[in-house]
């Protein structure tokens, strides 16, 4: 079992928990718009340690911070698609349908529809 949908399952079980006692059954309280704000926050963040890493593609420590703010980010779209019942699997096999595909073209093949 992949670890998304290991967390998707953890994710799943906190609905409907304290959301005093849980973080993410504190932002299922509040809804999509506090999720998407955390997930707009993360990626802001990941941006950054991008940017750094750019300009310092040596540096371990910038390396890692790009990894755990990514780590968060993916966690926090997670809570999201959690709260909409939204399965990972779901989000794979677009990514699967997309695979071989010149993203230029998939895109163009979007804007058509």
């Amino acid at each position: 079992m992949h670890i998304l949908d290991k967390l998707y399952g953890v994710l799943l079980s906190r609905k409907g928990q304290d959301a005093d006692k849980s973080y993410v059954a504190s932002l299922y309280s509040k809804g999509s718009a506090k999720i998407s704000e955390k997930i707009r926050e993360e990626a802001e963040e990941t941006i950054v340690e991008g940017l750094r890493l750019e300009k310092s593609a040596e540096d371990p420590e910038i390396r890692k911070a790009l990894v755990h703010e990514s780590a968060d980010l993916l966690f926090h779209l997670m809570v999201l698609l959690a709260h909409h019942d939204i399965e990972p699997n779901e989000v794979f096999g677009v990514l699967e349908d997309r695979f071989g595909i010149s993203g230029h073209d998939e895109k163009a093949s979007r804007t058509q529809s």
